[in-house]
């Protein structure tokens, strides 16, 4: 058998629960490959009302510097709740493929 170092900890040694040595964050982790319909955004229709930044589970919808929304595929799931909730039908889910 081998040597138990006194130095290595063991069940009983670890606190109770995970350790997180440093915050998480979604950015760093692109999670929109997989996808099979992807948002289009018609900036001509578009209110900015905001409704579809609100509800994006994935925070892929962001403000430019002229304040207009964009959708950063990166991140997009293609949930369509963007969609969705655009009153005006801004957005339309197209097939990946298209």
């Amino acid at each position: 058998m081998s040597e138990r170092s006194e130095d290595k900890p063991t069940v009983k040694t670890l606190p109770i629960g995970g350790i997180i040595f440093e915050a998480g964050s979604a950015k760093k982790y692109y999670t929109g490959s997989f996808r099979s319909q992807r948002p289009i955004l018609d900036v001509k229709l578009c209110t900015k009302c905001g409704m579809c930044w609100v509800y994006c589970p994935d925070a892929a919808i962001t403000i430019n510097r002229d304040g207009i929304y964009e959708i950063d595929l990166r991140y997009c799931k293609g949930c369509g709740i963007c969609a969705e909730v655009c009153a005006r039908k801004a957005i339309k889910m197209v097939d990946e493929e298209e």
